[in-house]
């Protein structure tokens, strides 16, 4: 009844890897070694993407991507919809707790933006490493 597709979560911490190389265009082919993503999986996403609106793409040298509003503007939920179409559309039509469930999804989805989830990727990566 709710359909996220891993296109989603592939596309979101590529978001967030955009969001922490600033405003400086990042080519797809340094996106997808950085994150481990088949390159031509994510040219797909960013296309999408950037005809949804969320990503601007840059020709030339030092061409690339980047996003095309404030990483605290844009939301997980933008990505998903963007990718999948409106979260839960089933789970609404059968009421009860699967559109409880699904609410709360999209709310926790609407809240988080690309730059919380980035913030919360470099908290993980950094509670990771002790000094003796």
């Amino acid at each position: 009844m709710i359909s996220i597709t891993s296109k989603s979560r592939y596309a979101v911490v590529a978001l967030a890897e955009l969001a922490r190389s600033g405003d400086r265009p990042v080519p797809i082919k340094e996106l997808a070694e950085r994150r481990d993503i088949p390159e031509q999986f994510l040219e797909q996403l960013f296309s999408t993407l950037r005809r949804g609106g969320l990503l601007t793409s840059h020709r030339g040298m030092r061409g690339g991507y980047t996003l095309s509003r404030p990483a605290e503007e844009i939301t997980v939920l933008d990505v998903v919809q963007t990718l999948d179409g409106k979260v839960g559309t089933e789970a609404d039509e059968a009421g009860g707790i699967w559109a409880e469930g699904v609410t709360a999804l999209r709310k926790v989805f609407g809240q988080t933006t690309i730059a919380e989830v980035a913030r919360r990727e470099a908290e993980e990566a950094d509670s990771g490493m002790y000094f003796i």
